[in-house]
């Protein structure tokens, strides 16, 4: 290990520049042979995670749960659902993931409830009860209509009517997943106490689900629509009305900085915990920027401008542009993929070659200036699984099928083995096993030098061993309109390189004159050739320079 690597371990900053790996325990491993991810399944299998040379791990949700969206709808906070196991078996899990030097985040989604939450079957009851005030409940139009224009993600109004109070409620998701009031000082210490809960019992950070949308406009007031012309940044696709509206009112409100700087001063109680945010917004950058600056607020945080589409080294130097602009201190987290987005090597890479171009994908998304999130199965280079139209779970992708098919693709059972149900099961899983992924299983690429598995393992051990690579400072430069380049810099105490780090993201090989005079490094699995000045990258290659001082 190496000293920099057993800083990053010992250190409460361990998650700056920490790479994360993600896990849907609903598909990763079923251990009693329901089809059905489980807490021992993922437990079994948390040397091999610990082999990708990864610090942590963040497991989507597991609490109690009618699953009508699938754990992101919970009905208690301080317990593990039937399906997944039990709290012993989550205690368990976290102390072999902490026996392997792994470092253990969970879910958080506080901004709603399911509807099933005894909270919400108390305050649906009538006006005056003990919890009337902590979800968030609107009186109709005159004319019966909901309160005001707000919509759910998930298609349709935002409001639902409840004819025991005679009153619309507020969710931004399902109907059965009520938003949770935020304004209600109550409310607020409620959700706090929930998360005190789990760090108490030893986990060393938050998934903050949806976190800009823990407040809303207390007047109420009609979102604007998107001027035309004007391009739509959430993270929906455009088929969903939902993103023909600019949302000023319902989530992303100012009072939101307050209750963050709550939770920051909740995680200082436990030094070396963390949390990461997930924003949609509609300036994310921003947003990101905005809510982990300071040092008062999150740790860090995600937006969707790597997990939407566009993917070019000029939108990517783009988007590096823009944080830089506004990060001042601030401290994003990166993702490719994710379970609510379309596997990058299909959305970015369908038209590429399937094995070259993760491994060059993840190079790059490695090598940028801040933390890092691998999605379960990334490591391997799976594509998108096709989800047949009878075998959709997900209730997004029901209400917006044909022309948006969910995000069932992205959460199918991890392939092990080249076997029947990929080996993550005995039975028919829950999800149906992709085909195109049994050759792509991890046994299969375990010894194969060149698979994206061990490309994977190569250049997170790679990250580990240059600082500049961790926590340097980062300077984009011009290595041409087809080639993205940037110089990481570490300062005299994080070992003082200077690495300058070049990706051909095409098909084709590509030049370039060098901004300035560097020695090839070795020891990242890609080959490039330099001829004086005149770096060249063949297809799906990188390039990492040690330059002189």
């Amino acid at each position: 290990m190496s000293s920099m690597d057993s800083k990053m371990q010992d250190s409460t900053f361990w998650w700056r520049g920490g790479v994360i790996y993600q896990i849907y325990p609903r598909s990763f491993l079923d251990s009693n042979g329901d089809g059905i991810g489980d807490l021992p399944g993922i437990t079994e299998k948390l040397d091999y995670v610990a082999s990708l040379n990864v610090d942590g791990i963040w497991l989507s949700p597991f609490f109690t749960s009618p699953m009508l969206d699938f754990g992101y709808d919970i009905s208690d906070y301080r317990d593990v659902d039937p399906m997944f196991g039990t709290l012993d078996d989550f205690k368990a899990l976290l102390e072999r993931a902490h026996a392997l030097g792994l470092k253990v985040m969970i879910d958080q989604v506080i901004s709603h409830t399911s509807d099933q939450h005894p909270w919400f079957q108390e305050s649906r009851a009538d006006r005056t009860n003990d919890k009337a005030d902590w979800f968030v409940w609107a009186d109709p139009k005159p004319d019966g209509t909901p309160p005001n224009n707000w919509l759910s993600i998930f298609g349709g109004s935002a409001w639902t009517f409840d004819s025991r109070r005679r009153q619309y409620y507020l969710h931004n998701f399902l109907e059965s997943q009520p938003d949770v009031n935020f304004h209600n000082p109550q409310a607020r210490k409620a959700q706090l106490d929930n998360m005190r809960f789990w760090l108490e019992l030893g986990v060393d950070g938050f998934r903050l689900d949806t976190v800009n949308f823990y407040f809303h406009d207390l007047e109420l007031r009609d979102n604007p629509p998107v001027p035309a012309g004007e391009a739509k940044t959430l993270g929906a696709p455009d088929t969903n009305p939902y993103t023909w509206q600019r949302h000023v009112y319902d989530l992303s409100r100012p009072e939101n900085l307050d209750f963050l700087k709550e939770l920051r001063a909740l995680m200082d109680e436990f030094p070396g915990t963390t949390t990461v945010g997930e924003i949609g917004d509609d300036n994310p950058l921003e947003r990101m920027a905005e809510y982990t600056a300071g040092g008062d607020k999150l740790h860090m945080a995600y937006g969707f401008d790597l997990l939407n589409d566009p993917h070019s080294p000029a939108y990517i130097r783009e988007v590096i542009e823009r944080f830089q602009r506004l990060a001042g201190d601030a401290w994003p987290c990166w993702a490719l993929s994710n379970h609510d987005v379309v596997r990058s090597a299909t959305r970015w890479g369908a038209e590429e070659d399937p094995v070259a171009y993760p491994k060059v994908a993840l190079a790059m998304v490695l090598s940028l200036r801040g933390s890092v999130c691998l999605y379960q199965g990334e490591e391997l280079g799976l594509p998108e699984a096709d989800v047949p139209f009878e075998r959709i779970q997900d209730p997004y992708g029901k209400v917006l099928w044909p022309e948006f098919k969910g995000r069932d693709g992205c959460r199918t059972p991890m392939p092990w083995r080249n076997a029947p149900q990929g080996a993550f099961s005995t039975v028919e899983p829950w999800l149906p096993v992709e085909p195109r992924h049994l050759p792509l299983a991890v046994e299969n690429q375990q010894d194969e030098a060149r698979s994206v598995l061990n490309a994977t393992r190569t250049l997170l051990a790679f990250r580990r061993d240059h600082p500049a690579l961790v926590d340097g400072e980062l300077s984009l430069v011009d290595v041409g309109e087809n080639l993205l380049g940037f110089i990481r810099e570490a300062d005299g105490e994080k070992g003082g390189e200077a690495l300058l780090c070049v990706f051909n993201l095409g098909g084709e090989t590509l030049s370039t004159t060098l901004p300035r005079s560097g020695t090839p490094l070795q020891g990242h699995g890609f080959a490039s050739a330099l001829d004086g000045d005149t770096l060249t990258l063949p297809a799906y290659q990188a390039a990492y320079l040690k330059l002189d001082r």
